[in-house]
């Protein structure tokens, strides 16, 4: 027997639902020798440290001491809709970010080598093939999130 179309339709969407909200962090997150983890083959992903061009996305510059860019970074994702920050220490902070309607999780990581004034980013969706820019757009919404708190 076939199900409807609208049946068929529901328990697709009923279904990515459910993966979205259940998909755990990935336990590989955080630094690997100094580095973020490197951006999957799939177009779901943007990481500073990655030069290519579908991946790659330019860091975040800062003046001033180092915690202090920080602290100003946390409260740029603080006010953001669907930001919950999971980790932060001193130079390293990774924030999950909820979407609106179906209710995907993606990955931010942030981090700040000492001695060097720029803030390396990673975004990363969790579940899916292509995230259509999502990922990039949130990080640019962020960076001026942050320029924005200078207060210079």
């Amino acid at each position: 027997m076939r199900l409807p179309m609208a049946m068929f339709y529901g328990s697709m969407l009923a279904g990515l639902m459910l993966a979205a909200c259940s998909a755990p962090a990935p336990k590989n997150l955080g630094l690997h020798a100094g580095r973020l983890l490197p951006c999957p083959s799939s177009p779901n992903c943007v990481c500073s440290q990655d030069s290519g061009k579908v991946h790659g996305i330019a860091p975040f510059a800062y003046t001033g001491p180092r915690a202090q860019a920080m602290a100003r970074l946390a409260q740029a994702i603080t006010g953001m809709y669907g930001a919950r920050i999971v980790m932060q220490t001193p130079g390293y902070l990774h924030a999950e970010y909820t979407t609106r309607w179906l209710r995907f999780v993606d990955d931010v990581e942030f981090y700040a080598p000492a001695g060097t004034p720029l803030i390396q980013v990673r975004s990363a969706s969790r579940v899916g093939y292509s995230d259509f820019g999502v990922n990039r757009k949130r990080v640019e919404a962020i960076r001026r999130r942050f320029q924005a708190t200078r207060g210079e």
